[in-house]
């Protein structure tokens, strides 16, 4: 089945799925799509502005904003080797249009800059939510936390199977859960150490590398984290934004085919260099990874329901 994206692949608005609708159960809903392209999208049809405008506003309530310095330090203390690392924002997009008929035919990423400390003290807050301002604009509501984007991609191998990991127990968020391939694109990957520090590049320079990070950071995940090598993956579909209902967390979803069957890839795991973050990884078919799915953060969860809207737009 030919996945090639089209010149009118279709970008769907944000919308909310239940859980119900890819675990079989009537819980609340753990994840909110804030952007679908179920006939994804290939690099040349994802572009990224990278602005100051996109990062994060700290709260007008000075306590709350101080509880974000002393979450860290706190953390700190228990956990002397946390790194305080780079992060990109995400802070919206907007549907490129290219024709007289409104034909979408790509997207452009929203990105400002942030960093873990303030993941950390905003995110991963107790108090959370009182960061959130009341707006049905994803942007406005989340203006004052760090939304640090990651990536996750749904990987298929040869035999029709998808790959998923079950998370070491010692890292920092959902320990032991089932998760898909993934991380974070990586400022410093483009030569970014803060919005004035480019290593000389311009402005339109950096956003053309930060567009291909995207791209670039998630097989380089899919490999770091299954062991397989770049030379055996496609190119990267994009397919959408989820977020984790908890905690606002997005996440920028791909497709990628391996080349290599399941026990080629269980083998390739063992020597794997990001291995020590999981403890597992298994292969299983469409239908058992929507039972898998009860046991993922909220945020993999709608990369399934992404996947999911991808397979009902290219079925016959």
């Amino acid at each position: 089945m030919d996945l090639t994206p089209s010149e009118d692949s279709i970008v769907s608005p944000a919308k909310k799925m239940p859980a119900a609708t890819i675990s079989g159960c009537d819980d609340p809903p753990d994840f909110q799509l804030l952007l679908s392209c179920p006939s994804g999208l290939s690099a040349s049809q994802v572009n990224s502005v990278f602005d100051p405008s996109y990062d994060r506003i700290p709260h007008p309530n000075s306590t709350l904003e101080d509880s974000v310095l002393e979450i860290w330090e706190t953390r700190l203390q228990k956990s002397p080797s946390l790194y305080n690392g780079l992060k990109f924002r995400y802070g919206g997009y907007s549907v490129i249009s290219e024709d007289e008929l409104h034909q979408k035919t790509g997207v452009c990423l929203h990105l400002g800059l942030t960093d873990y400390r303030t993941f950390v003290g905003t995110n991963l807050n107790p108090l959370w939510e009182k960061f959130l301002v009341p707006s049905v604009d994803d942007k406005e509501r989340c203006q004052h936390t760090s939304n640090p984007l990651g990536n996750g991609a749904i990987v298929k191998t040869s035999d029709e199977q998808i790959v998923l990991l079950q998370r070491s127990h010692n890292v920092g968020e959902f320990p032991n859960h089932f998760v898909f391939p993934g991380g974070h694109p990586e400022p410093q990957e483009v030569g970014i150490a803060s919005h004035q520090a480019y290593d000389g590049q311009t402005h339109q320079t950096v956003n053309e590398k930060v567009s291909q990070e995207m791209f670039d950071s998630i097989i380089r995940e899919v490999v770091e984290e299954i062991g397989v090598p770049a030379t055996e993956l496609s190119e990267p579909v994009f397919i959408g934004i989820s977020q984790r209902v908890v905690n606002v967390r997005p996440t920028a979803f791909f497709f990628i085919k391996c080349n290599l069957g399941s026990d080629e890839i269980h083998q390739l795991y063992k020597t794997a260099q990001d291995g020590y973050e999981s403890t597992q990884l298994f292969t299983m078919p469409v239908d058992l990874v929507a039972t898998a799915t009860r046991k993922m953060p909220g945020c993999h969860q709608g990369g399934f329901a992404l996947y999911k809207l991808m397979l009902e737009t290219i079925a016959p």
